[in-house]
């Protein structure tokens, strides 16, 4: 056909489509099946309301988590999962196989590595902020209201809240809390206490007197419990709480560093998991009105943040155990209920590749961690500095503890890969004389004395500790790039009633639009 016979043609067919109403479109688009969920989902067109909101709402957020930790615990499971040397399984986390996967931006008003405040913010209340702010705009004037606090207010639903770091740190607290900085740890706590939710669980309260220990602020437990709420101190305590308890305030009775929770790897067998926390959060919230329930896997950041990959994937892999809890629950709710999992930001630049390895990858070395950096450093190398103990003490706990064998010990070794070369040694060598000697030392101003190339190779933590760590990882195929965050999008994974809604790419404060949608608040 000559193209002046197709222009007439074309034009037709264009002036057809035009004319076809767009609340036929939208007719089309409401009725949308998500692929593989076996549930048909309403999708709301632009500009109408005629979505169901589910009684039910999780939001998991893997603290530090995106692409890189679970694909990290994902890969560690598959590798553990085949018994050849070919990798032939791939063991997804439960949440990856979602029906609903998105993309979400995490910059803040601050940088493009952004912190868990201002990220939290973005995800509980739909607005951009300043790095280290909870809820408040830029210049520190104006509050922000939460989905869990219009939820509360305006749906009368039951709202929970659980973190395994501490309960007034930043992420928990960007659902209740209103502040300018993130350290306002007692008026955290105040604000938590007067917002009335149903169920908190998790890290004791930082500062619960205040700053000051000459002049200490009324105890927040015991203002909590003069508000109503019945506060649990032991695992004994927790177990016995029923539906009928009221407003409950639990706090994990194994606390570990800064009196978080204790991270998974080092989690004694008759100690509550992250997933306990949850049952029992499902069965104080579960009423006829609804509840929201926010989940955050807290010790995921912690664990990046010191470069500690082994205690990043069972955190990771604790997280996906709670998410199983959800998973089930709306198992006999299926009409009922949404489940969001995501991350508020990436933490420690995780890779799986190191060019020592070159595309090799080892990631069954990692079974041979036992304790995590904090545990080992606290319970360890503080008794090596105290009693100035031998390297080679030192080591052969290092062999015990996480599966690497010094070079004339080779025959002992777990795997040939474990092995240290004479480079690595002599690597922890010095990292070792460092850390007897106290660090790096400080000036007449008080000024860390440590070198640029000390921090690159440190961070902040203990040198030896740390360098341990390190070669670990490395010798498995796993590296970090930075102690801090970094700037990758998080992933957002979506399962029950509106799960159409988060698919795609989109900014962080649309996690918050999304569900302010679907629900219908204001």
């Amino acid at each position: 056909m000559n193209r002046k016979r197709l222009l007439p043609i074309l034009l037709a067919a264009m002036l057809l489509l035009a004319a076809i109403p767009i609340g036929a479109a939208a007719a089309s688009a409401e009725t949308a099946t998500a692929p593989n969920s076996g549930v048909t989902t309403p999708v709301r067109a632009e500009g109408e309301n005629n979505l169901t909101a589910p009684k039910y709402v999780f939001l998991f957020i893997g603290d530090g988590m995106t692409y890189p930790q679970f694909q990290t615990a994902s890969a560690y499971l598959s590798i553990n999962a085949d018994k050849d040397t070919i990798l032939t399984t791939n063991e997804m986390l439960n949440f990856m196989k979602f029906p609903v996967a998105g993309s979400a931006t995490t910059y803040d008003s601050t940088s493009f590595c952004p912190d868990s405040a201002s990220t939290a913010t973005s995800i509980a209340s739909g607005h951009k902020t300043y790095s280290g702010v909870l809820n408040m705009n830029e210049a520190k004037n104006k509050t922000y209201t939460t989905i869990a606090e219009s939820l509360k207010s305006q749906m009368d639903y039951k709202i929970g809240i659980i973190s395994t770091v501490n309960l007034n740190h930043a992420t928990p607290a960007a659902f209740y809390a209103h502040q300018a900085s993130r350290n306002n740890y007692y008026e955290i706590g105040l604000e938590m206490i007067d917002s009335g939710f149903d169920y908190f669980a998790g890290g004791a309260l930082l500062k619960p007197t205040g700053n000051s220990s000459d002049k200490p602020q009324t105890d927040l437990y015991e203002l909590a419990a003069t508000a109503g709420y019945k506060v649990v101190k032991t695992q004994a305590e927790a177990q016995a709480l029923t539906a009928d308890a009221g407003k409950a305030i639990v706090i994990a009775e194994d606390l570990a560093d800064s009196a978080s929770m204790s991270y998974e790897i080092d989690r004694a067998d008759t100690a509550w998991a992250l997933k306990d926390y949850v049952q029992q959060g499902v069965t104080m919230l579960d009423n006829d009105k609804g509840f929201f329930l926010m989940v955050e896997g807290g010790k995921i950041d912690w664990a990046c943040h010191a470069n500690d990959a082994g205690s990043t994937i069972h955190d990771t892999l604790a997280l996906a155990d709670a998410v199983q809890v959800a998973i089930d629950f709306a198992a006999k709710h299926a009409d009922e209920t949404l489940i969001l999992v995501t991350g508020d930001h990436e933490t420690g630049g995780l890779s799986i590749g190191f060019a020592g390895t070159n595309y090799n990858t080892y990631l069954k070395n990692i079974n041979y961690q036992t304790i995590s950096y904090a545990k080992y450093d606290a319970d360890y190398v503080a008794k090596y500095v105290e009693n100035k103990a031998p390297f080679a003490d030192a080591m052969a706990d290092v062999s015990a503890l996480f599966g690497l064998v010094m070079p004339d010990q080779a025959d002992k070794a777990a795997s040939t890969t474990l092995v240290l070369t004479d480079y690595e040694v002599g690597e922890l060598k010095k990292a070792y004389e460092l850390t007897l000697k106290g660090g790096f030392g400080t000036d007449a101003n008080g000024k860390s004395l440590q070198t640029q190339e000390e921090y690159v190779q440190y961070g902040t933590y203990t040198p030896f500790s740390v360098t341990v760590t390190h070669l670990l990882n490395n010798k498995s195929g796993i590296n970090f790039s930075s102690y801090s965050h970094t700037g990758l999008p998080a992933a957002v994974y979506a399962n029950g009633v509106g799960e159409n809604l988060f698919v795609g790419g989109y900014d962080n404060t649309d996690i918050y639009n999304k569900m302010a949608q679907l629900l219908g608040i204001g």
